[in-house]
């Protein structure tokens, strides 16, 4: 982008959004990797539901594919939000796996606890880091992202206690 294109961009951001670009960047540098690790979680609970296996076949199926639809529902807020404020979001698949913190799993033949256990972490590990995208909305009073972290912080923690109860 060209030093007059990208003054251009800043100074539009800054009408419509209310937001500094030095906001703009830290919270979109916030958002981006919480928005490729809930790609990335999303994946691999849809993987751990297609290939479930064992005696609660059907209860661990519905319950991942009922959270991989919950994990979905907020990849567009999370884009969106970045896009609203001014900034510049994910664009494919090759920036989600530069971006990403939680780790793929391709194992094959995993035991449904298994499966359940690494799922209860990586969404208590996803709720981590909505938290720390929290403080960064907090800090520019970003009000409308914050409140937005909140629910999905709540979401997060109550995927891992359904799955942690799944363990037992």
């Amino acid at each position: 982008m060209s030093n007059a294109n990208h003054t251009i961009h800043a100074t539009a951001a800054r009408l419509t959004s209310g937001f500094d670009e030095r906001a703009i960047r830290a919270i979109s540098d916030a958002l981006n990797p919480l928005l490729a690790d809930v790609f990335a979680l999303y994946l691999k609970t849809k993987n751990f539901h297609w290939h479930m296996l064992g005696a609660h076949f059907r209860d661990y199926h519905l319950m991942l594919d009922e959270q991989g639809v919950q994990i979905f529902a907020i990849a567009d807020d999370i884009a969106e939000r970045v896009r609203k404020i001014g900034g510049t979001t994910l664009r494919s698949i090759g920036d989600v796996a530069r971006r990403q913190r939680i780790a793929d799993n391709d194992a094959t033949g995993l035991r449904a606890e298994v499966m359940l256990n690494e799922l209860r972490r990586d969404n208590l590990q996803l709720a981590a880091f909505m938290l720390e995208a929290h403080e960064v909305c907090e800090s520019h009073r970003d009000v409308a992202t914050a409140s937005l972290l909140e629910n999905w912080i709540d979401e997060a923690q109550r995927r891992a206690w359904f799955l942690a109860e799944a363990c037992r």
